[in-house]
């Protein structure tokens, strides 16, 4: 009896694997796929760059015969060697997957005519799709260029962010493009590359980003009930005591989204305008502690 549990919970767990596996390929498939169409059928053709190698490919195929899909592959390919050695097996492979779609779609699409050849418009929308795809890649444990994987092994070694190492790399990559092409579609791909970042963030983020707010207020019992019954969050007390003066408070911990940061504000503004309120912008991930009902204030 004990052996068949043994092997039915191997099962489960590979099972469980496989979903995953499965989960993360189509996603990732989605988003390479989405940035295939976004630098074929909006930017390259109208001369527009993204940043990193796949800047640095379109540059080279504007000036060469040679496919643009294949540059990216190949220079790609020694990044995809650093990451699997640096950062990570599961990673570097989803990362190649992830690479491989991408220059296979470019190659597929690179007849085509661009969807619109208003430079506005295929800079707007082209930089749009590009953040959806390259965000739901990240989201997912992959990447789509080289210089992320190269400014995440950076980042540990130099006091700078991985965003400010990836942000010096694209103003050369864009200088260059100035020079190559014309300043006007450097500035256009600088408003490219600025519209993918921020639709990145808000892929990894989400819209309904969360949001920390630790409150301080002798009225903390009836804040946190009023924060579960109009906002239905949980709230944890947690003791805490004055550095000055040593007096034993209790603080109101709770996870908001952006969208009720002002209803948290009215509660405090009716209850305790004089409450001390520190609300922490971007978690980027918040799981578990749901609250079964509204008589549980816990989180």
């Amino acid at each position: 009896m004990l052996e068949e549990t043994v092997v039915q919970d191997v099962f489960a767990k590979k099972r469980n694997k496989t979903k995953w596996f499965i989960y993360k390929i189509l996603f990732i498939t989605l988003g390479a796929v989405l940035m295939g169409v976004g630098l074929e059928l909006f930017l390259v053709n109208n001369r527009i760059l993204d940043g990193g190698i796949v800047g640095i490919s379109i540059i080279i195929s504007q000036l060469t015969p040679a496919p643009l899909g294949v540059l990216m592959f190949i220079l790609n390919i020694p990044f995809f060697i650093i990451g699997y050695r640096k950062i990570g097996k599961s990673f570097a492979l989803f990362t190649l997957y992830g690479i491989a779609v991408m220059s296979a779609v470019t190659l597929v699409l690179h007849d085509l005519e661009p969807v619109t050849d208003d430079l506005l418009l295929a800079t707007v929308f082209g930089g749009v799709t590009l953040g959806l795809g390259v965000g739901i890649v990240i989201r997912n444990g992959g990447a789509l260029d080289g210089t992320e994987i190269v400014s995440i092994i950076i980042n540990g070694k130099t006091p700078f962010s991985t965003g400010q190492i990836i942000m010096a790399i694209n103003i050369v990559i864009f200088l260059v493009a100035g020079l190559v092409f014309n300043w006007d579609r450097a500035m256009y791909s600088l408003i490219t590359y600025f519209l993918a970042y921020k639709v990145i963030d808000i892929v990894i983020s989400g819209l309904d980003e969360s949001k920390s707010a630790f409150i301080i207020s002798h009225h903390y019992e009836k804040i946190g009930a009023e924060i579960i019954d109009q906002l239905g969050k949980g709230v944890t007390y947690i003791d805490a005591s004055g550095g000055y003066s040593g007096d034993i408070k209790k603080v109101v911990f709770v996870i908001i989204s952006r969208f009720e940061e002002p209803k948290l504000i009215s509660i405090l503004d009716d209850i305790d305008p004089n409450a001390f309120l520190a609300v922490g912008n971007n978690m980027s991930e918040v799981r578990g502690g749901k609250m079964m009902n509204k008589k549980t204030p816990h989180l």
